[in-house]
């Protein structure tokens, strides 16, 4: 296991779940960003990184809505 994922799987634990506990748990509800968001399992570079990382998407659903309205 990388210890990037140790690290998450940890700040992802609850008091007595297992790690088995915590990927049942994520994946039963299907994670998503807001999950991690402000819960110190990402840095703010990282965060930096993943909201450039959505911003060409953002644009395209901009001009898509812009498209649908005229």
């Amino acid at each position: 296991m990388s210890n990037d994922v140790y690290d998450l799987l940890v700040k992802s634990k609850l008091p007595n779940e297992s790690f088995s506990d915590v990927i049942r748990r994520s994946l039963k509800r299907g994670m998503k960003l807001s999950d991690i968001a402000g819960s110190h399992t990402i840095s703010g570079d990282e965060w930096e990184k993943v909201v450039k990382a959505f911003e060409p998407q953002k644009r395209m659903d901009e001009e898509k809505r812009k498209k649908l309205l005229r």
